[in-house]
């Protein structure tokens, strides 16, 4: 599968409880679901939440630990992988996050806090492509977006695809690594369409 290992931000702005249980599984619809590794579709995966949300998962179930300001939850989502929360303090306030670390590397869930840190520290608003391509997947309906399956090329196989309103030609399914700045705008909510790129920030 395609989605890489590292951390990274998957859904720009704070996640509604609604959103947040729909992304907890944001690749509920592979192929294969229960073959193969699925470490690296979701270890490194996080967005923001609010503090209900946050204070609601921690009520679930008691937590797998607490360290300080962070949780993880005792029920993992595949092999190492599981839901750890954070409230941390960026610029004087409190906001809350969920991530997917791999408790295998001891290393994980302080490079994801450090990662956040680092990434809502930023003084302007930003989204790099990669962050546009995978807030398009989060928010994309399950009827809408999918994987390619046996009638793309073997290369193509497995990776998630997405469908685009093609103009005259109606709708097509397209892979969402291949989609076009346009394309990318398009499906963008309007407040997000016109983010700079970290370097252009």
């Amino acid at each position: 599968m395609n989605p890489s290992p590292a951390i990274r931000k998957v859904f720009q702005g704070v996640a509604s409880r609604p959103q947040m249980f729909r992304m907890v599984d944001r690749h509920l619809q592979r192929p294969n679901r229960w073959e193969g590794d699925a470490t690296p579709l979701y270890a490194g995966a996080w967005f923001e939440i609010g503090e209900a949300e946050h204070d609601y998962m921690f009520e679930i179930l008691p937590p797998l630990w607490i360290r300080g300001s962070m949780f993880a939850m005792r029920e993992f989502l595949t092999g190492s992988v599981t839901s750890v929360f954070f409230a941390l303090r960026i610029d004087e306030a409190i906001r809350y996050f969920h991530g997917y670390c791999d408790l295998s590397d001891k290393a994980s869930v302080e490079a994801m806090r450090v990662a956040i840190i680092e990434r809502e520290s930023r003084p302007v608003r930003a989204m790099t492509r990669d962050e546009r391509l995978e807030h398009i997947w989060s928010s994309t309906a399950d009827d809408y977006r999918g994987y390619a399956g046996e009638r793309w090329p073997e290369a193509s196989r497995g990776k998630r695809t997405v469908m685009i309103y093609g103009g005259k030609g109606g709708t097509v399914l397209k892979l969402l690594e291949d989609l076009s700045d346009d394309e990318i705008a398009a499906k963008l909510p309007v407040q997000l369409r016109h983010l700079p790129s970290p370097i252009a920030a």
